[in-house]
């Protein structure tokens, strides 16, 4: 079995305690599906590796089950202690689905006795296959990860045979909607009440950043791109130079073109100020192509995913979520963990998280002037962005830890048990 080192992927400084009265021959090990994991890396994904890495911490099980996207991967690793066993998925389309779901299948039964219950990703093909082949043996958790035209509810309607895996998924034992968005959707889908359990994503809060911390991190950031050189040199009239940072995927409901169609506005009152994009998806062409007609290059930054984003988070001065809709963003969770200013649209899944003028500034949704100007409002006001950063990292410090996120996860899971 290969094994993957990944130090950085969790703050080893987010130490759990949860039940510690069990030994870990007593605590369930849990099956974790998610289709899609390292190193294809969204946020759906980091937070599987939250919480399989926190429950391994805590002495419990963990195992990891997803998708071998590419023949030449291992077929089984090793991420932070959890194993990691990727099973087939061949690059055709409708048979690579099919594949993959069989061999889910066929592992869940022939492992049964080996693991106490299983928490899904996504109420897609991987749930489909899992309920299917538990038939009920083991509790069944299925977590809804997104809301809107781009959640897990819009993808049933639309989807080939969305509608024959939803009545299928009925039968789990417990849905997970990690916003009060999500709940009302599975509501609204004719998912049973009784089963929806309402718990917000959480994230390991890490240490403040200090100016050697976040010098550090620019230093870092520069030896990716020969373009990122200049953050680590003051501008022409003596100033730091300024960074801005959005993570996830690049998306078109993401609000990304909006943002950055309005980066030479920040940049009349801040001509140091740069942009950096971290994710990968299908709006990457279309950015590039962008940036390069608005001669941003210097200023603005496609750099591809990110397995963690510390050292990226570390080294700004602003996060920015331009999202037309969000279930329940990891992206902006971190970002209030590192201790950022925000800025972020007005939307129902941000404000679960934020609140405007209190712990961020919220603007109207494809609005590039509101955005731009709230961006260099607090660019220009240290004492503002100091205020809504420390907010922030309060509030997700006390309702979005991850030792909070786990603990509900596995009541939720040692009261299926019980039964």
């Amino acid at each position: 079995m290969y094994e993957y080192s990944a130090d950085r992927f969790l703050f080893r400084q987010s130490r759990l305690a949860v039940n510690e009265n069990l030994s870990p021959s007593e605590k369930p090990h849990v099956v974790w599906i998610t289709r899609r994991f390292w190193p294809l890396i969204g946020g759906a994904e980091r937070m599987i590796g939250y919480l399989a890495t926190a429950w391994v911490e805590t002495g419990g099980r963990s195992t990891v089950l997803t998708a071998r996207w590419d023949p030449t991967w291992p077929a089984e690793i090793r991420f932070e202690q959890v194993p990691i066993i990727r099973l087939p998925q061949p690059k055709i389309r409708f048979w690579g689905t099919l594949r993959y779901m069989l061999a889910l299948g066929r592992w869940l039964r022939k492992n049964r006795d080996q693991y106490d219950c299983v928490c899904v990703s996504m109420l897609k093909h991987d749930a489909y296959a899992a309920v299917r082949a538990v038939g009920g043996k083991r509790p069944v958790l299925l977590r809804a990860e997104g809301a809107g035209r781009t959640g897990d509810c819009y993808w049933q309607l639309e989807a080939r045979l969305g509608r024959h895996i939803k009545y299928r998924l009925m039968e789990a034992d417990a849905f997970i909607a990690p916003s009060q968005a999500i709940a009302r959707e599975l509501q609204a889908a004719g998912y049973p009440r009784s089963r929806i359990h309402y718990i917000p994503n959480g994230v390991p809060i890490p240490p403040p950043v200090d100016s050697a911390r976040k010098q550090s991190a620019r230093l870092a950031l520069a030896s990716l791109t020969p373009s990122l050189a200049s953050l680590l040199q003051p501008g022409p009239d003596g100033r730091t130079p300024l960074l801005a940072v959005y993570t996830g995927r690049l998306d078109p409901a993401k609000g990304l073109a909006e943002l950055v169609a309005g980066w030479p506005l920040v940049r009349l009152r801040h001509p140091e100020a740069h942009l950096c994009l971290a994710g990968d998806g299908p709006m990457h062409q279309h950015l590039a192509r962008q940036i390069a007609e608005q001669n941003l290059g210097e200023y603005v930054h496609l750099l591809g995913p990110f397995d963690t984003v510390d050292d990226l988070l570390a080294s700004a001065d602003l996060f920015v979520l331009p999202s037309y809709e969000e279930g329940m963003s990891l992206a902006l969770l971190e970002a209030m963990a590192a201790g950022l200013p925000i800025v972020a649209t007005d939307i129902p899944g941000n404000r679960e998280l934020v609140r405007d003028a209190q712990e961020a500034l919220l603007v109207p949704v494809r609005n590039a002037e509101a955005l731009t100007a709230a961006i260099s409002r607090i660019f220009s006001h240290p004492t503002l962005a100091g205020q809504l950063a420390q907010a922030a990292h309060r509030r997700v410090q006390t309702h979005f830890s991850l030792q909070r996120c786990l603990r509900e996860h596995q009541t939720l899971w040692e009261s299926l048990l019980a039964r």
